[in-house]
Order: C-alpha cells, then structure tokens, then sequence
C-alpha cells in the first residue's frame, strides 16, 4: 500500500492530509493531523473576505445609506439609560431595572409600535404616550452628550469626494433624528432624510430603504447601507443591498444572523477601508 500528501490550498499550513491507494477500487482519505480552531477561523476570514469582495459588483457606486442611532453615532447607552429609568419609575418588570442584555434583545433597533405594546401589552396609545415621553428625555440627553461614531469624518470625506448620493434611513422619530444629524454636523450631508413611521411599514420591512433609493433616484444595484441592529440590517438585505453592519453596541452573532456583508466595530476598520480601495479598483476598470 503507497500514500502520498495532498496540499489543499484552502486549509492551513498546520493541517496535514494524507491519501492512502488500497488494493481495492476505493479511495481512503485520512487526516493525519488537523487544527479545528485553525480551521474555522481560516474558513471564517475566507468567507469574510468573499463577502467584501461582493462590494465590487456594485460599481460604479451611486448611493450609500446610513441607519442613524448605533451608526452615525453611539446613542444606544443614552436610549438604555432613559428607558431603564422610565420603566422602572413605571413598575414595569417588578420595578427591577431592566438590563442592557434585555434593552438590546427587546427595544434596540425596534419600531415606536412594537416598544408601545411591550411596556403596555394591549394599550398602544398609551404606549405610545410613553415612547414619546422617553424620546423626549433622550433628545435631552443627546444635546449634551452625543459623539460621532469612531471614524464617521473619514467615511464622511470619501462619500463626499466620490460625490454619491446619501441618504440617513431610521426607525427613530424625525426630531431625534434631525437632533442627531444636527448635532454631528450633518444636515448639509444628507439628501434626505427617510423616517420609519412616516412609510406604510418600518424597518425591518424593506419600504424605508427602497422609499430612500427612489428618493435619491439610485439603482439597488448600485448602493450600500451601513447599519448596527439586526432589524435594519434585514431591512437593507431585503430591499436587495449588501449591508455592511456596525458592531458598536449589539451581539455579533444576532447581527450575522441578519446575514450583513461583514462586520466592523467603526468605520476606522481596516475590513471597511479594503473593500472600498477593491470597490473603487473596480469602478476604474
């Protein structure tokens, strides 16, 4: 019996396979020595690396779009801090503050209808009195303590010198967002400005990104979305766009389970900046 070493261009150098021929007509494969843990993260960089690559098909870019809270900047905290403080003025889970795992799974990214009807299950006017009430104390809070995500300046500047379209495209009612985009200096940025209530159906339903591409007059074909939530990350895949997701505040894994292009942890990301050099290599072409 003979054996000879196969060289699989896709595993690491620490793994080892080894053919052996038998007398009989079929073919053993055995592994000699394998690194698991090697394996999947050379398996994941290879799929991350694929997914960055899919922005080239993109080109000639016309059109990026940006989800708001979590992505223009880190309001997230803020939004925990007023909802744990007003739900628990309310009594609401026994009158023990909620916690950040719960904020995350249950109100993060959301539509005012669907927080409404978790405080106040049945009562949507009444929750949505409260969900008003709430954003209130948030835009008190943003107008003194909001900060730009990590890098925004940067992304900012490329948009601007590639002279695409953009619009901002969030669930958050039109004075937070307003409130938002004012404070980080954008309001001359943006070309619109597309909000969740004011469409027939809220993120993670597809409308508001495709409301925000007829708006703008751009080909889905031809535009990218950034977004930090799994709701809005659907709702940009829905609408037929790759997204590129933010991990400022959410769990990696529920946003990969919304299937974005790839993550990064701020726009500073290396992943972000080579996929936009591939992007515009071939929009050169």
């Amino acid at each position: 019996m003979s054996s000879f070493l196969l060289t699989f261009p896709y595993f690491p150098n620490d793994a080892s396979w080894q053919v052996k021929l038998c007398p009989s007509p079929q073919i053993r494969l055995v592994c000699v020595k394998t690194n698991l843990k090697t394996l999947t993260k050379a398996s994941s960089q290879n799929c991350v690396e694929s997914s960055m690559s899919s922005l080239t098909s993109l080109a000639p870019l016309e059109a990026v779009l940006f989800d708001v809270d979590g992505t223009l900047c880190d309001s997230d905290p803020l939004h925990y801090y007023a909802l744990r403080e007003m739900l628990q003025e309310l009594g609401f889970n026994g009158g023990a503050p909620i916690t950040e795992e719960f904020f995350v799974e249950t109100f993060s990214g959301k539509h005012s209808d669907d927080t409404a009807l978790v405080v106040f299950p049945g009562d949507l006017e009444r929750g949505l009195k409260f969900v008003e009430d709430k954003e209130a104390m948030f835009r008190r809070l943003a107008s003194e303590q909001l900060n730009p995500l990590k890098g925004l300046d940067k992304v900012r500047k490329w948009v601007e010198n590639h002279g695409l379209k953009r619009a901002a495209v969030t669930n958050a009612p039109r004075k937070n967002a307003e409130l938002i985009i004012s404070k980080l200096g954008l309001t001359d940025f943006f070309d619109a400005v597309i909000i969740g209530d004011e469409c027939e159906h809220a993120k993670p339903h597809p409308e508001p990104y495709l409301k925000a591409l007829e708006v703008l007059k751009a080909s889905k074909d031809h535009a990218f979305v950034f977004e930090d939530s799994a709701s809005g990350i659907k709702a940009g895949v829905a609408a037929g766009m790759p997204v590129i997701g933010l991990a400022t505040r959410n769990p990696e894994n529920l946003l990969m389970e919304a299937k974005p292009a790839f993550l990064i942890k701020d726009y500073e990301d290396s992943k972000l900046w080579a996929a936009l050099e591939e992007l515009d290599k071939a929009g050169a072409r």
